[in-house]
């Protein structure tokens, strides 16, 4: 069995189109999708609309939750982007943001469990980096018991081993390296790639292939600068290369 794993799309279609036409030619057999569909970048109906097609599994994610609640206080040019962003989506487009669940849990061959969530099982606000201490990690999956667990949220690729289980960070698709302002995450601030992982479980071995491919930056500016999205200096200036 494979299984392909995307996170953190941000509206960034472009970026997600790349994935999944490489995700297709791999022949994976199903999709995960481990939030932050959408906010913070200019194409959030398409990528909706996309994922709506492909009836693939998604869990929340804390900036997906922003275009069902108000958005915290404090920053408005935030705030002027989930406005323009709840402008552009239809019903259908919000009912099935709705249907997000927190946590995905499935079994899988060779008796493995994969658990699915945001940032940990008990928050999509959970941080955990290759830093992060175990016993921090045991209070994240309290009451959790899974042989696979894999999450997004931090924008950075992540395989490590917690106890008898596998974390797993497959990255970013649509923001890699832009995640939470954390001293224990790195930064990207030249962006023009995207990332996601394989997961293969093959006769009770298991193996993960963290991908990284380039990207049509121009492409993406261009969708960018004719979306109408407000605030846009703050999304394009991650993806201009240096002079």
């Amino acid at each position: 069995m494979r299984i392909g794993l995307i996170a953190d799309i941000h509206s960034n279609f472009i970026a997600l189109e790349q994935v999944l036409s490489e995700l297709q030619q791999e022949q994976v057999e199903r999709l995960i999708c481990l939030g932050d569909v959408v906010a913070e970048g200019p194409q959030p109906h398409e990528v909706l609309e996309r994922l709506r097609e492909l009836k693939c599994p998604v869990v929340i994610g804390n900036t997906d939750d922003w275009y069902l609640q108000p958005v915290p206080a404090g920053d408005e040019e935030l705030r002027e982007i989930v406005e323009w962003g709840l402008q552009q989506m239809t019903e259908a487009d919000l009912d099935y943001l709705r249907s997000f669940p927190a946590v995905i849990e499935m079994e899988l061959e060779t008796d493995k469990t994969l658990l699915c969530y945001h940032g940990s099982p008990q928050s999509y606000r959970d941080v955990i980096a290759s830093t992060t201490p175990g016993a921090e990690i045991r209070r994240m999956f309290a009451g959790t018991q899974a042989g696979i667990m894999v999450g997004g949220h931090t924008h950075v690729q992540m395989l490590r081993r917690h106890e008898q289980a596998l974390l797993l960070n497959p990255g970013s698709v649509g923001l890699p390296g832009i995640g939470p302002e954390r001293e224990d995450l790195p930064r990207n601030q030249d962006v023009h790639w995207a990332e996601y992982a394989i997961l293969t479980l093959d006769n009770g071995h298991v193996s993960v292939d963290l991908r990284r491919t380039p990207l049509d930056v121009s492409a993406i500016l261009h969708a960018g600068y004719a979306s109408g999205m407000p605030n846009l200096a703050s999304w394009v200036r991650y993806w201009h290369h240096p002079e």
